[in-house]
């Protein structure tokens, strides 16, 4: 007996804003202001036009720095995320606006209420991007300081949980901002929340009407196992690295494997990789153009940066045309102390001495071929064909595009790549609904029951 063919996924979409982080390329003729509004504006409207679901922003709480001065892929000057997201409200529809903002450095009951607000302001396309902060470094800005040890990261259910740790904190804080979302059914009186957890303690009304959405999506950005648990017990969306098909497929698998011992379906959870593309009329060209990318985006003094940050300690002695030092890396040198730390460099380090051996890379070549992030390289139709080949394998549930420029860098995919995905029926042509959750095919909230 033949079974019914299943019906072809749509792949999901999304726009990533770059500027902080070693994507963008700041020196092409083409690359725009990173603050001006004009430049949120244009990528928001180019990603709308092109029937993404949401409009990514990611967030830094302190600005970079390296030897004392501000790092050069920083961004000085760069507005705060959830306010731009709600200016981006009024001048757009249907898109889903998604913000990054930290769970370690912020309190449930403010960070609940600013997103409540955008999500009414937007009639109901709000996401919170929860992250967690581990270094001192950005805790200097912050009242507490400090930071929270990456170690004793939580578990499966029913797992022992000590320490205050980054997911441990992160967990309590989603679970209080839901308390305090939930706390207003639509049409009924509101509720007192009285939370009184480990790290959190929160008593009285929350002073936000219930939203369209009545929670906003919750978009969780991690690979390690802890990261993927939390993902399966409390996210929506997962944004993770890009890897091949069978890493994707494998990756795909182990995140909806977990899903069922938190009542949850495959479907209630979107795995949506970050992705970089490169377009050409033929696929030489497009492979042309993604070397001299990757060149611009890894300048020789981006390479030392990159490699000082693994190794710890001073290397501006080093040519970045050389071969990599023979020292070994010290955990504790004068570059890393304070920042994040790296779990192993010295097996880091050995890696990539181990490939620049066997591939004859010098320093910057080694670091341009660690640190790629081009996903998709070729022409609109081959691209169209990857990434749907991607979504129908079961590697994906979609992407999160990072373009290389700003704020233009979109434009050629809406333009050659979205009408492509179209016509294969893997794509919208149009919006059908109003929220983000909608976009996305996620269940609404469970309404609350009352308990008195």
């Amino acid at each position: 007996m033949s079974q019914e063919p299943r019906p072809r996924k749509q792949i999901h979409l999304a726009a990533h804003f770059p500027g902080v982080n070693n994507t963008t390329v700041w020196a092409d003729p083409r690359s725009g202001s990173q603050i001006d509004f004009s430049s949120f504006e244009h990528l928001a409207r180019t990603a709308e036009r092109g029937l993404f679901d949401f409009f990514f922003l990611a967030e830094g709480l302190r600005l970079r720095e390296h030897k004392g001065r501000i790092h050069d892929l920083d961004v000085l000057g760069r507005p705060e995320s959830l306010t731009v997201l709600n200016a981006l409200a009024a001048v757009t529809e249907r898109l889903g606006l998604a913000g990054t903002v930290s769970a370690t450095f912020n309190e449930p009951y403010e960070l609940a209420r600013r997103f409540a607000t955008l999500d009414h302001l937007s009639g109901g396309r709000a996401a919170w991007n929860v992250v967690t902060t581990s270094d001192a470094f950005t805790g200097e800005n912050f009242r507490r300081g400090g930071y929270l040890d990456r170690a004793n990261l939580p578990q499966a259910p029913g797992s022992a949980r000590t320490g205050e740790t980054p997911y441990t904190r992160a967990a309590e804080f989603l679970a209080t901002a839901r308390e305090l979302w939930d706390s207003r059914p639509a049409g009924e009186p509101p509720r007192r929340v009285d939370h009184r957890g480990r790290h959190f303690t929160v008593r009285g009304e929350f002073g936000v009407e219930r939203s369209p959405q009545g929670h906003p999506v919750v978009i969780q950005a991690g690979d390690s196992s802890e990261g993927r648990e939390f993902a399966a017990s409390a996210a929506d969306v997962v944004f993770t690295r890009h890897g091949g098909l069978a890493a994707g497929r494998a990756f795909y698998a182990d995140v909806k494997r977990r899903l069922p011992a938190y009542g949850r379906r495959p479907a209630d959870l979107k795995i949506m990789p970050g992705v970089t593309f490169v377009l050409g009329d033929t696929l030489a060209e497009a492979q042309e153009q993604a070397v001299e990318i990757r060149r611009q985006q890894v300048s020789p003094q981006t390479a030392l940066v990159t490699l000082e940050q693994v190794w710890g300690v001073d290397l501006s002695s080093y040519d970045p045309d050389g071969p990599l030092p023979d020292i070994d890396p010290d955990p504790d040198g004068e570059l890393a102390r304070g920042r994040v730390r790296i779990a192993d460099p010295r097996a880091i380090a050995d890696k990539w001495r181990a490939l620049s051996r066997a591939k004859g890379l010098s320093i910057r070549e080694t670091v341009i071929e660690t640190t790629g992030r081009q996903s998709f390289i070729g022409t609109p139709e081959s691209v169209a064909r990857e990434m749907d080949d991607f979504v129908q394998g079961d590697a994906a549930d979609g992407f999160i595009l990072v373009p290389h420029l700003t704020p233009g860098g979109l434009d050629p995919f809406v333009a050659r790549v979205v009408p492509l995905l179209q016509e294969r029926g893997a794509f919208r042509t149009e919006y059908t609904g109003t929220t983000l959750r909608s976009h996305l095919g996620l269940p609404d909230p469970a309404r609350p029951v009352r308990k008195d």
